[in-house]
């Protein structure tokens, strides 16, 4: 059966490399609980696959974009590039927190660097913490 399905879906999906791939990855959707396009009659979920293939129930190329977004670990998103906002400064004379002034765009913000070695080191150190009884 499969063997007829195959030659029905090459002119769908003109490589069959392609193909292998696409219909692999919805028998993979379709054993995770996807529903099915058609009716199943008895086939395994591979056999389903390519029958959905075959009798274009479903787009190879929405397969092929599926099968992509899938696979990816990191996607991009677009999203609106955040405003500055200009920090804010205790003033000096103030203890308590009460007045605000804004800091100056010419201050120069240092951070802390580390080596790798040195993180290597301070990892290295650390130490797990101990087992009780109580968990």
């Amino acid at each position: 059966m499969a063997r007829v399905t195959v030659e029905d879906c090459v002119d769908k999906v003109e490589n069959r490399f392609e193909l292998v791939l696409l219909a692999s990855h919805r028998a993979r959707l379709i054993s995770q609980g996807a529903a099915i396009t058609i009716d199943r009659d008895n086939d395994k979920n591979p056999v389903v696959a390519l029958r959905e293939i075959a009798d274009e129930t479903l787009s190879p190329g929405d397969l092929k974009e599926d099968l992509i977004h899938s696979l990816q670990k990191h996607v991009e998103v677009d999203e609106p590039e955040a405003v500055a906002v200009p920090l804010a400064q205790v003033t000096s004379g103030d203890s308590e927190g009460g007045e605000v002034a804004e800091a100056d765009a010419d201050d120069n913000v240092s951070f802390d660097s580390m080596s790798e070695e040195e993180l290597l080191a301070g990892i290295e150190g650390l130490v797990a913490p101990e087992k009780s009884d109580d968990y």
